[in-house]
């Protein structure tokens, strides 16, 4: 699997979004792999409609309805069929307590991917909370041009994958080629997520072509 951060770089404003999104879809296919965008919520339901590809949001509140102004609802997103959300990324930290609220209620079916900076935060307490998924990305790598957590740490991925105990564990901060998917997969991490390698690329669809190559060398 393969999650692809918009974040929101302006590279995926209005129509550059839907014409990155289309990229993520026909990879995808091409190499019969799960891939998912997560983006901002004002452009995830247009990518959603007129692309195809599986679509979360990159935080979620945690209110589901009712009377309150100006959140994000896991219950409106899953109706409008936006399956899932980051939660917790280190570029919008949640308070514990509301990240374990949240994924208290989240609505059945809705997908919830607790973002961790260190195996040590996931031990301590985002592994109880039991996401659908945890994300290991240490800050200080997050758009690395020339590190990820696949280079620099590889043992902490093998750590945190073995901590998970049936959680699936993906990695991302730094990815950007092949040889990062290769060593994260046999890390033990199911999957892992990319943004400005991909976002801010000359030829994004080279570059998601070779991450989803490196999942066929393992294979």
């Amino acid at each position: 699997m393969i999650l692809v951060n918009f974040k929101i770089y302006s590279e995926t404003f209005g129509n550059s979004a839907v014409r990155l999104a289309k990229i993520v879809k026909e990879v995808g296919d091409k190499y019969k792999i799960r891939t998912i965008v997560t983006a901002s919520a004002l452009d995830a339901l247009r990518i959603s409609r007129e692309t195809g590809v599986e679509v979360w949001l990159q935080n979620i509140d945690e209110y589901s309805d009712g009377k309150h102004s100006g959140f994000i609802s896991a219950k409106q997103a899953f109706a409008l069929d936006i399956k899932g959300s980051l939660l917790n990324h280190s570029e919008h930290s949640v308070p514990k307590g509301t990240v374990l609220k949240i994924i208290k209620n989240k609505p059945p079916g809705f997908t919830l991917c607790c973002c961790v900076k260190s195996p040590n935060q996931a031990e301590k307490w985002v592994i109880k909370a039991k996401p659908d998924y945890v994300l290991l990305e240490p800050p200080e790598l997050i758009a690395s041009e020339t590190e990820s957590v696949a280079t620099k740490n590889p043992h902490s991925i093998q750590k945190l994958a073995t901590l998970c105990q049936g959680l699936s564990l993906i990695v991302g901060a730094g990815v950007k080629n092949r040889e990062d998917v290769k060593i994260s997969l046999k890390m033990g991490a199911k999957a892992v997520m990319l943004s400005s390698a991909f976002v801010l690329s000359d030829d994004p669809q080279a570059v998601l072509s070779d991450i989803a190559s490196g999942f066929s060398a393992i294979i």
